[in-house]
């Protein structure tokens, strides 16, 4: 195919969209079309070990192309967004550097935001969050979410009902802050958060109608399975990481680790698997919609989907 030539250097091209929205697969080709190089922006392929389940991106699919900030924790690491915004700033900037394009590609529409505009520093409470936990034990996580769905049911809505650690960190925000969650966390967006970084950013976003994202979900989750998905699994436990961890809590994962532990079969646990997904993807477009000035781009063809971002950038004369 033909090549491009980078004439622009000013620019961050971010690729967001839901899981099987063919993010990872245009991102490469768009690389190897500009001479980019990729930042993941997602919150669990930066652990090892974890690849069937999270999709990293083989080897072989990657063709030379850098592909930064996946396989950097173990599973038993402490991270987040903050730590992700530090490390991928200056990720990007050793790109910029090298006059190759960043290109950020990815889901977690946490981290992008964070790694776009600045957050607003919330204070921490141990003795609230203690509490929260103590209470999540007695009377379990449903108890503290009816209580955040009364608080800030729009940030409630867009989280799993079972997500423990956001439940928690939203209900501790809302105390100390005497705000909604839902309200501090949009207003990152502001004009006055933004720094020159974050007005570098073209930032695409990958759809497909639902009934076909749900279709490709279910079909990839069928080849998680069958590339070893539950091998994955029991090869983590036998390493000794925990069930209780945050990265074993993620989609695929606690899935089979119940279906290993006896409480599914392994067809429930699929079907869960699929199900879990299909809402994540929803609670990810939740995400997505708010941000700013994206250009949305169907990707049920994959092909016409890259050519239509490399128009965007020919015609605004950043690559020619």
């Amino acid at each position: 195919g033909k090549t491009y030539f980078l004439i622009d250097m000013k620019n961050i091209i971010a690729i967001l969209g839901p899981t099987a929205s063919g993010k990872t697969d245009i991102g490469i080709k768009l690389a190897k079309k500009i001479d980019g190089e990729i930042v993941s922006c997602d919150s669990m392929q930066i652990y090892k070990y974890m690849d069937i389940g999270t999709a990293k991106p083989k080897k072989e699919e990657l063709d030379g192309i850098p592909y930064h900030l996946i396989d950097i924790v173990f599973p038993d690491e402490e991270f987040n967004a903050g730590i992700y915004r530090k490390m991928a700033r200056n990720i990007i900037k050793d790109i910029e550097k090298r006059g190759k394009l960043p290109i950020i590609v990815g889901g977690t529409g946490l981290y992008f935001r964070t790694l776009r505009y600045r957050l607003h520093s919330i204070g921490k409470s141990d003795t609230l969050r203690k509490s929260f936990e103590v209470k999540a034990k007695k009377e379990g996580i449903e108890s503290l979410y009816k209580e955040l769905l009364i608080l800030d049911p729009e940030y409630a809505l867009s989280i799993s009902k079972q997500d423990e650690k956001r439940i928690i960190r939203a209900l501790e925000v809302i105390k100390i802050s005497g705000q909604k969650f839902s309200t501090l966390s949009n207003t990152w967006a502001k004009k006055q958060d933004r720094d020159e970084f974050s007005n570098k950013f073209i930032v695409f976003i990958l759809y497909k109608k639902r009934e076909i994202l749900y279709k490709d979900i279910n079909k990839r989750v069928d080849k998680m399975i069958e590339d070893g998905l539950v091998n994955e699994v029991k090869d983590l436990r036998d390493m000794g990481y925990s069930k209780n961890l945050n990265s074993m809590a993620a989609i695929g994962y606690k899935e089979i680790i119940n279906y290993l532990e006896g409480r599914y079969s392994l067809e429930d646990a699929v079907n869960l698997i699929k199900k879990n997904t299909r809402h994540y993807a929803k609670r990810q477009f939740t995400w997505f919609r708010k941000e700013e000035d994206a250009i949305w781009i169907d990707s049920e063809d994959k092909s016409r989907a890259l050519n239509e971002i490399l128009d965007y950038l020919r015609e605004h004369s950043i690559v020619l």
